[in-house]
């Protein structure tokens, strides 16, 4: 395990560094767990825009960057946050009322994309979607996507497959890669070079980071790269691909991140409360996120009670007596 330079940077420098006004951004995490919420907040904050994002399942963190009016595009298979919103709620408004443009694919076409961008491939095969409107409904106009050269000129491509005769499929679907300008993850440790490991499930982060021209870490803990070394086989992404590595503990909150914290239940339920009023959201935006100036700021408002409520229990990883309701 090599090292390379040192990359910690404060939170705001990364977001103001690497995320430009209409740049392709793909978000870590799944539906309610380790969104890159402090990140996600300090992109509303500094109020960008024309976002084309990019996730596989997310939840709180794709939707309040919607909601604050930072997406134009994105290419998604899902994004909900548990009970509190089964659909995400500003991204289903923004959907609806046209507010943003969708490419909508299945969750393994996601992963498959992300993992053709990893690998370096313009596209990856597969049968999957044969027989559904993901193929036969696109999202983007053939007219925007020969307008923007970072938009592949199709949705998908079936072709004939050229070893019918051994494997008996006639068509097989191709998927366009996925290499985003950034991609933001946050992890439970990295050293300051930008090794990182991820505990418990890491969904699709690390072809999401693999894939990008820069890469944001945040995590909640900066570990000595000894500590790495002694289990190099737990280490899911090798520093080469990380530009910078910011240390926010907290930093998925209200999201879950597992061994840490657990997501909050109640700041969940509340939020999609304010979410189905565009003043009351509004609102929410001036206090919570704007008002709060960094994302410690932000964690002041909550209170220490309420965090530590969410502890996670060592044998599990997660809080076994919260109210999930």
């Amino acid at each position: 395990m090599g090292t390379g330079a040192e990359k910690l940077m404060a939170l705001d420098e990364a977001i103001k560094k690497y995320v430009k006004d209409g740049c392709h951004l793909s978000i870590g995490g799944f539906t309610l767990n380790r969104n890159p919420m402090a990140a996600v907040y300090e992109i509303i904050r500094q109020r960008k825009k024309r976002l084309h994002c990019y996730a596989h399942s997310n939840g709180t963190g794709i939707d309040e960057l919607i909601g604050a009016g930072c997406v134009s595009r994105l290419d998604i298979a899902y994004g909900g946050n548990g009970k509190a919103a089964p659909t995400c709620i500003r991204f289903r408004a923004a959907v609806q009322q046209g507010k943003i443009q969708i490419e909508d694919y299945s969750n393994y076409h996601m992963s498959l994309r992300f993992h053709a961008g990893a690998m370096g491939l313009p596209f990856i095969v597969t049968r999957s979607g044969m027989g559904t409107d993901i193929v036969n409904r696109w999202g983007y106009s053939r007219e925007m996507r020969s307008k923007d050269p970072k938009i592949p000129c199709k949705k998908l491509e079936i072709i004939d497959n050229p070893f019918e005769d051994w494997c008996g499929a006639s068509k097989v679907v191709l998927l366009p890669a996925i290499n985003p300008d950034v991609t933001i993850i946050h992890v439970q440790k990295a050293d300051k070079f930008g090794t990182c490991r991820i505990e418990g499930l890491t969904f699709c982060d690390a072809d999401q980071v693999k894939a990008a021209k820069n890469v944001i870490i945040t995590c909640e803990e900066i570990v000595d790269t000894e500590e790495l070394r002694k289990k190099p086989e737990y280490n899911q992404i090798p520093f080469i691909h990380v530009s910078a590595v910011v240390h926010v503990p907290f930093g998925a909150y209200p999201s879950a991140c597992y061994n840490y914290y657990d997501y909050d239940p109640q700041y969940l339920n509340q939020v999609s409360k304010f979410a189905k009023d565009d003043t009351l959201y509004n609102d929410y935006l001036d206090r919570f996120v704007y008002g709060a100036k960094s994302h410690q700021g932000f964690l002041d408002m909550m209170g220490t009670d309420r965090l530590a409520n969410l502890k996670a229990d060592k044998k599990t990883g997660y809080a076994v007596d919260l109210d999930r309701r």
